[in-house]
């Protein structure tokens, strides 16, 4: 079987693939994908990290990830070969100082790769996260409701954008306005509330002191009440809609299919 280096080697040549193009998809530097391909372990870090990078590493070219651990385990656990020495030369003997000496002077270091090492983790676990988010996003299906109304057929947009006065209820219908008591001053404030009624689906744009308040195309039993000044309405079905002002029905302001402008005073 050949080497673990040589095996990722291969996977990502025959991709066509370079370090560079590796390192950009799986956002692990391109010096330890090398330093995989070379097993130059010690150039990653500890063991943990190693296995992370060589999960992520094989996820991505097509191989095994616990095969690949178990063999880099294996490897791992393996026990150094032998220091050859010169026949006849005395073994080498080790003094506790020196073997105290090099880990008092390694503390700053063991410090600094556990800082690396905490990086690099956070760094495999947000590229597998965000791996798994793009394979599990899914399209909204197509019978979504959404929350604008939907615009008018062209045949009623087009009946819309005609004048008022094209329709056959085109006749004006007088303003509601607040009257005049005898002695000249103004009596009680006049119709204060409109209420539009749907009875059959048309298309509607309510403006009430120079807003819209509401507009699209709604079905039979839609109600809503508006309060205000001046309220002013575009019927694009007459005959579907009927219109309450401060509890009394004026009925429709034309016929089944009429296109119909009205403003009232509130």
């Amino acid at each position: 079987m050949p080497a673990l280096g040589e095996r990722f080697r291969a996977a990502r040549e025959a991709r066509g693939l370079t370090l560079s193009d590796v390192a950009e998809h799986i956002r692990i530097r391109s010096v330890y994908l090398a330093a995989i391909e070379d097993e130059n372990w010690s150039a990653i870090g500890a063991p943990v990290y190693i296995r992370g990078f060589l999960r992520t590493y094989a996820r991505f070219l097509g191989l095994d990830p616990e095969e690949v651990v178990a063999e880099f385990n294996s490897q791992a656990s393996a026990p150094p070969p032998p220091v050859p020495t010169a026949p006849g030369a005395p073994p080498k003997t080790t003094y506790l100082a020196d073997e105290e000496a090099p880990a008092r002077g390694l503390s700053p270091m063991i410090w600094i790769a556990s800082l690396v090492a905490v990086v690099l983790i956070a760094v495999v676990v947000y590229n597998e996260a965000t791996l798994r988010a793009r394979q599990s996003v899914s399209v909204l299906p197509s019978n979504t409701p959404t929350a604008t109304a939907s615009l008018a057929p062209a045949a009623l947009a087009a009946a819309v954008t005609a004048s008022p006065s094209d329709g056959p209820s085109a006749s004006p219908t007088p303003a509601l306005t607040a009257s005049v008591g005898p002695s000249g001053s103004p009596a009680p404030a006049g119709p204060s509330n409109l209420e539009v009624q749907v009875t059959a689906t048309s298309w509607l744009r309510v403006t009430v002191d120079g807003n819209v308040s509401m507009e699209g195309t709604f079905p039979a039993g839609t109600v809503r009440q508006f309060h205000g000044k001046i309220a002013r309405l575009r019927i694009g079905n007459a005959g579907g809609v009927e219109i309450i002002v401060d509890g009394k029905n004026l009925g429709t302001l034309g016929k089944t299919g009429d296109v119909v402008e009205r403003s009232f005073t509130l």
